[in-house]
Parts: structure tokens; C-alpha cells; sequence
């Protein structure tokens, strides 16, 4: 799917004032868990046993070995101890050949102590030297390269994971799955950094992996006869292979938890209830255009307690972002908002719990409206923050509240959000959202959303979703709801979706993200895949879409239909290309698409093409190219983007890209120009080097940079040295809005520990 939618600063003060603020939050959260607590004998459920799902074979089992003391981790398996465990081996494949057997032989092997869980992986591989090992950075994607994926489902609940993944040089990366959904791009939401070591070599016979896990890094507090959900998976990056040792059907796959198998023998351990301080100094050089020089020196505190082994909160003062990654610029060729994800820590992890996606993109509850000004990207101070994020039995629990000082045209505000979901059969739900937002704002001094949804799974393959919500603002207008209904149907060879909304004029969800209102949608998809005999093809798709979104008085406002196909290679590449894109849209108030070239009110008729194709990714030097060209508000566009990575050796990698878009327009001919590039420099996996170079045309001053040295000297531990000139976090104006301009140096130093 495709639719064109597409003064100087005083740390004692602010402390104070920060203080104040968290004192009220954190009693607050007190209360809610106090009330919460009492209630896990109301909304306690035994978690489902392993006959109450629906298996798609014989139940996985392992059993984990108990050890007097831990192995040595030293990424190889000569430790006598590795012997003790018997190896899990029947992995099979979920691509390409789905429940074959896995074309190289892998090895699992379990151990426990007292205070923590032991793997040893084996990756047996035929022909060594096409182990694909390049990346040292943590966190950072591995889908380049040969990994291991381990599913540990601490609660048992079958809907809710902690996933660990690890390359053949040990780099790691970590994440959640919430309530069996991933992230866009890969099998775990990163957002959750957890503490835990690892190592891995290269071996003559494939590559070795040691793996360690406190059990407080799980928050996991029973301590006799456990029973984890578990699973693991092994990528093959020379062969695009994915062998998973349970849920490895297509329809399935990793983040599939109520098909994990089972972990048992652990037992007579001893506590790993989470509880980490982590508090933080920061020294700052920091010029906005226009204003004086500041140079402030400031610090905080982040704190992570288990309330109990499947409830967490997270308390935050005076929080900063200053490590987070900068955005990447975009320009923005719609009279709608643009979307660009969460990148700061405090709001990443556990995101999933509070999800409310009603449209594509749209999004009842969108973290990115707090301390972040939407129009000028510049960020807004939070005095601190609390979150409760965990399950009572079948009930999942969200709840925040973050509280902003007052800064530049932002005046204080204070945001909370509770988001409830009580998990039915099959990965079914139904759930509830409430959203309070207060603002200093005298004309806009609250706005308040309240929302039901629920997601029916029928027969595995059947899927109906639905949602309300009504947003309250000053003055109650009327108009303020929004709801919508959707039927999907999804199979190895057919994916399909029919579904209705209707928005209201004045439907206004402050803290969410909505790109479209005053709207009654009708839309349909289907995408039909055929897995041929054809020498280097995985899968061919053909792909048809119609959208039609008249205003609620039934005024056409937009209307697409589109015609796509699709290839996948057996070595990673792909095209994609819309053989037709049909596109009527009507313009209310006029769109400044560039300077001073506004394209004005009317209907608007047009028909575009589009030719996508990404190189192979078994190579060191990986590409991709995006080519638009047709009709554009009465005139042409012709959109053409390239991309280069380039990994040369395991600690230097480069990614460069360029777009450029030629307006023909009867207001004007012009050209806007973006590019960027990266450079990413690992000294080895604990210090590395990232900068970012970004250059766009649109813009008076069209160049920034983004220039971060890391160094994670302890677990969860690190010291960043950061230089910004440019803005480090994007507008999501519906315009493209020149941008503030920063320069910016900063210093900080995380120290994290248990106490």
C-alpha cells in the first residue's frame, strides 16, 4: 500500500523546579501502583498452558542444565561445562523453503546458576569463508550479516518476549516484543537495552557465540520450577536463509511467542528483581540563530525498578537527549503532516504497550509531541517523567506521565497517558486509551482523547479490527470522533484488507498523530504472492490498491487506485514498482511546497510511475535506487533517489544518498536537492564513531552535521562527546518550514549500577 499520504540556563533552579514536578508525578504513579498491586488478586490469571494454544506441531522442549558456577564466556565451547546441556539442533527453515530442514546444522546449549542463564550457540557452516561478519556497533541492525536470535518469554505469558541477537564478531543488540508485534524492520522493538555479556569467534567449521543473562536483566523473581517460553532463530546471510527452531511457518515467524517452545529444569534461584540508578552529568556549548550563547551544566537521574517479575517502572528527572540519533532530513511532497518515528530511550522502551494505531501511519497516542516542538523540531525540557508498563495476568498495563517546562513559544505542560489491553483468544484483544493533556496555553489549556479498540483473530488467517475515540478540547466542538473497522485476510499466498473510517472535522488528538480529518474512507488491498521455479526469484507479488476519502459531507478530497508488482530475490535484492498510480486530490489552503511557490486551492488529477530496485545483500557494496515520474498538482515531478553502502572491514562502513526532485508546475520550475552522508568508524565494539553529513537545497543554510563519539566503558555505562550544527530533530509540518539552526557541543556521562 502506497496511498499519497504519505536566559541562561540555572541547574539549581531547574532542579528545583524539576523536583517539585517529579514529586508530584512519582506520588501519582505511587498511588496508581499501590491500586494496581491490590488489584492482581481481581485480574490475576494463571498464564496459558501449553495445551491452550494452537501448535503447529509437537511442543518444542529443552531443559536447562543447573552449574555450580559460570561457564567461561570466551566465545568458544571448550568449557567441559557446554558438554552438561544437551544440544537443541532441529531447526527449520522458515525462508526459503518453509519447515525443511535447515541447510547448515546449529547448536544450542543451556545453562543456569544462581544469578544468571548461560547459551552456548555452535553455527556450523560448510563453507566457513562465506560467514558475513561486519558490524561492531551495539544495537545497530544486523540484518547484513549471519546472527543468532534468542526469545526468552520470562512470564510465560505467551504474548510478550526479551529478545538477544548476537553476530559472529559478539556484537549485540536486544529489544522487545510486545504482545506479538516487532518493529517495521526487524523481529524486536529496540527500544529496551538490557545488561548481559557476550562473545563469538570464527571457527574453522562455522562460528561460535557465549552468551550471559542476569536474571535481573529479565526482572525475572520466581525461583523454583520455572518455565520459560523460548525460541531461537539463525540467519545465513551468504544463502538469505532463516532457520528458526519453533514457529518457522511464513505465516508464523519469530515474533510468533504463543508458538515458542518450552525452557524448564530452572529452579532454587536466587532473586532478579530489577532495580538500576542511573544518573548522568552533561556540559553543553548550545547557539540557536538569533539568540545569545548558553553554556549550561546539568545533570539527572533515570531509574528502572521491578515492581514485580512482570511489572516495571521507569522514573526519569530532568531528562535529556542529547545522545539521541539526529533525523535524517526529508522533504515533504503532501499537504499532510509528516511522519517520523520515536528515537529517544525514555519513550522507546515498552512502546508497544501503549500502541493505538488507527490508520497507516496514524496514531492515537505519538510519544514525538512531547519535548519536541512539531514545527521548528527544537526540543522542549522535561522536568521528569514516570512509566508503568507490565501484565496482570491476561490484563496489559500502560501508564505515563511526563510533565515539560515552558520554552520559547511552548508553554509548560503535563501529559498522561493510561493504555489498558485484556488479551482474548488466538492473539485477540480488546483494549482501552485515555490521553490528559494540560497546557499553559490560556486558549488551549487541555485536550483530552479517550479510545476503545480491539483486534479478532478467527480461524489464524482472519482478522477484524476495530476502533473509537473522541478527543475534548476547549469549547467542546462537535465533530471530534473518529471510527474505523477493517477485515484482513492473510496467508502464505494472499494478503488482503477491505476497512471504513470516518473522522470528524474537529477530531484533535494533541499528544497523537493524525495526517488526515473531515474524512469518510473506504479502501481495499490485496497482494497475491507466487513462490515460482524460476532460478534466482524467492517470490513474485502483484499488488492492488483503491482508496476513497470524501470529506463526512461526501466531497471528494481524495481518491488513489494503484497497480504494483513486486520480485524478491534469492540474495536479498528486490524491485518494487507501481506499474500505475492514479491519484485525484483537492487542495483547501494553498501548499507553500518551496520558498515562495505556493500551489494553490483546486481538484487535482494525476497519474505517476514508479521503479524501485535494491542490489543483493550478500556483498560488501550494497545499493538501491527509487525512480517517481508523472503528474503533480497540474504540473510533473520526477523524484529520483539513490543509495550506496559500503562496508569495507568490520569496524569502517559509509552510506551515501542522494534524491533529487524536479517540479515542472504552472507556478514555477524549480529543483530541490537532499543528501547525506555516513560514516561509521568502530574502534571495537565498545568505542565507536558516527557522523552524519546532510546537505538540503530547500533550506537558506543547507548544510548540518551530526558528529557522536561513544564510548560504553561499562555495561549500560557511557560517555558521549556530541557536536550538532543544524537542527537534531526534524519539523513534522504539514509545509516545509526553514529550520532553526544549532550548534551545539555537548559532554555526557552515564553511569549505571544496582544498588
Amino acid at each position: 500500500m502506497n496511498p499519497v499520504i504519505k536566559s541562561q540556563f540555572n541547574p539549581a533552579e531547574n532542579f528545583r523546579r524539576a523536583s517539585g514536578a517529579q514529586t508530584r508525578v512519582w506520588q501519582r504513579l505511587a498511588i496508581l501502583a499501590c491500586a494496581v498491586l491490590s488489584a492482581g488478586s481481581v485480574y490475576g490469571r494463571e498464564p496459558l498452558s501449553k495445551h491452550q494454544s494452537l501448535s503447529q506441531e509437537a511442543a518444542r522442549e529443552s531443559i536447562a542444565v543447573r552449574v555450580d558456577h559460570a561457564p567461561v564466556l570466551d566465545g568458544t565451547l571448550n568449557d567441559p561445562l557446554w558438554q552438561l546441556a544437551k544440544p537443541i539442533d532441529d531447526f527449520r527453515q522458515k525462508e526459503p523453503y518453509e519447515g525443511q530442514p535447515a541447510t547448515e546444522r546449529t547448536e544450542v546449549r543451556i545453562l543456569y546458576a544462581r544469578d544468571r542463564v548461560f547459551f552456548g550457540v555452535h553455527c556450523f557452516d560448510s563453507n566457513p569463508s562465506s560467514i558475513v561478519a561486519t558490524e561492531l556497533r551495539r544495537d545497530a541492525s544486523q540484518h547484513l550479516d549471519d546472527h543468532v536470535e534468542i526469545l526468552i518469554d520470562s512470564n510465560d505469558d505467551r504474548r510478550d518476549a526479551y529478545v538477544f541477537e548476537i553476530n559472529p564478531l559478539g556484537t549485540q543488540a536486544d529489544g522487545l516484543i510486545v504482545g506479538e508485534n516487532g518493529a517495521n524492520e526487524g523481529d524486536f522493538d529496540t527500544g529496551w537495552d538490557g545488561v548481559w555479556t557476550s562473545e563469538a569467534r570464527i571457527t574453522a567449521d562455522g562460528w561460535t557465540a557465549t552468551i550471559g543473562i542476569p536474571f535481573t536483566t529479565l526482572n525475572f523473581m520466581k525461583s523454583q520450577d520455572v518455565v520459560w517460553g523460548v525460541n531461537f532463530k539463525r540467519f545465513i546471510r551468504s544463502k538469505n536463509e532463516e532457520d528458526l527452531w519453533a514457529a518457522y511457518r511464513r505465516a508464523f515467524g519469530f515474533t510468533k511467542v504463543s508458538q515458542a517452545g518450552r525452557l524448564s529444569g530452572i529452579t532454587d534461584i536466587g532473586s532478579g528483581r530489577l532495580f538500576i540508578i542511573k544518573p548522568y552529568g552533561l556540559a553543553t556549548y548550545d547557539k540557536i540563530s538569533g539568540q545569545n550563547a548558553k553554556f549550561p551544566l546539568t545533570g539527572g537521574l533515570d531509574i528502572k525498578y521491578g515492581i514485580r517479575s512482570n511489572m516495571v517502572l521507569n522514573l526519569t528527572g530532568n531528562t535529556d537527549f542529547a545522545d539521541t540519533d539526529a533525523d535524517l532530513e526529508q522533504f515533504n511532497l503532501t499537504p499532510f503532516k509528516i511522519f517520523i518515528p520515536e528515537k529517544r530511550q525514555f519513550f522507546l522502551e515498552n512502546a508497544g504497550v501503549f500502541a493505538f494505531q488507527v490508520g497507516d501511519q496514524d496514531q492515537i497516542f505519538f510519544s514525538r509531541d512531547i519535548g519536541i516542538d512539531p514545527v521548528t523540531g527544537q526540543q522542549v525540557p522535561i522536568n521528569g517523567g514516570a512509566k508503568l508498563t507490565g501484565t496482570l495476568g491476561k490484563l496489559e498495563l500502560g501508564v505515563m506521565d511526563v510533565d515539560t517546562r515552558s520554552s520559547g513559544m511552548n508553554p509548560y505542560a503535563n501529559y498522561s497517558v493510561v493504555r489498558l489491553k485484556e488479551s482474548l483468544w488466538g492473539g485477540s484483544y480488546v483494549g482501552v486509551i485515555g490521553i490528559d493533556k494540560r497546557s499553559g496555553n490560556p486558549t488551549d489549556s487541555f485536550n483530552q482523547t479517550g479510545g476503545v479498540d480491539t483486534r479478532l483473530v478467527f480461524f489464524k488467517d482472519w482478522t477484524l479490527s476495530a476502533h473509537a475515540e473522541s478527543t475534548r478540547s476547549p469549547g467542546n466542538p462537535s465533530g471530534a470522533s473518529d471510527l474505523g473497522a477493517s477485515l484482513t485476510y492473510n496467508t502464505d499466498w494472499l494478503n488482503a484488507i477491505v476497512g471504513r473510517r470516518k473522522t470528524g472535522p474537529n477530531f484533535n488528538p494533541e499528544v497523537g498523530f493524525i495526517q488526515r480529518v473531515d474524512m469518510n474512507e473506504g479502501f481495499a488491498d490485496a497482494t497475491f504472492k507466487w513462490r515460482p521455479r524460476i532460478a534466482g526469484v524467492r517470490e513474485l507479488q502483484f499488488e492492488g490498491f483503491i482508496d476513497h476519502a470524501p470529506d463526512t459531507h461526501n466531497v471528494v478530497q481524495t481518491q488513489e487506485w494503484q497497480g504494483t508488482f513486486r520480485a524478491e530475490f534469492n540474495n536479498g535484492g528486490y524491485t518494487d514498482n507501481d506499474i500505475s498510480d492514479v491519484v485525484t486530490q483537492r487542495i483547501t489552503t494553498p501548499l507553500n511546497i518551496y520558498k515562495n511557490i505556493f500551489i494553490p486551492n483546486g481538484l487535482y488529477h494525476f497519474a505517476r510511475h514508479q521503479i524501485t530496485y535494491g542490489s543483493g545483500l550478500d556483498r560488501r557494496f550494497t545499493y538501491n535506487f527509487f525512480e517517481r515520474f508523472g503528474g503533480y498538482y497540474g504540473g510533473s515531478l520526477n523524484e529520483f533517489r539513490v543509495r550506496g553502502n559500503y562496508r569495507p572491514t568490520e569496524k569502517l562502513s559509509f552510506s551515501v544518498s542522494q534524491t533529487w526532485n524536479r517540479f515542472r508546475l504552472p507556478v514555477g520550475n524549480f529543483s530541490v536537492d537532499l543528501a547525506s552522508w555516513q560514516t561509521n568508524y568502530s574502534f571495537n565494539r565498545f568505542l565507536t564513531f558516527t557522523s552524519i553529513l546532510q546537505m538540503d537545497t530547500a533550506n537558506t543554510q543547507a548544510v548540518s552535521a551530526n558528529l557522536r563519539l561513544r564510548y560504553n566503558y561499562r555495561p549500560d555505562s557511557d560517555l558521549f562527546v556530541i557536536y550538532n550544527i543544524g537542527t537534531q530533530f526534524a519539523s513534522l509540518a504539514a509545509a516545509n518550514p526553514v529550520e532553526v539552526r544549532e550548534n551545539r557541543f555537548a559532554v555526557k556521562y552515564t553511569y549505571s549500577f544496582a544498588p
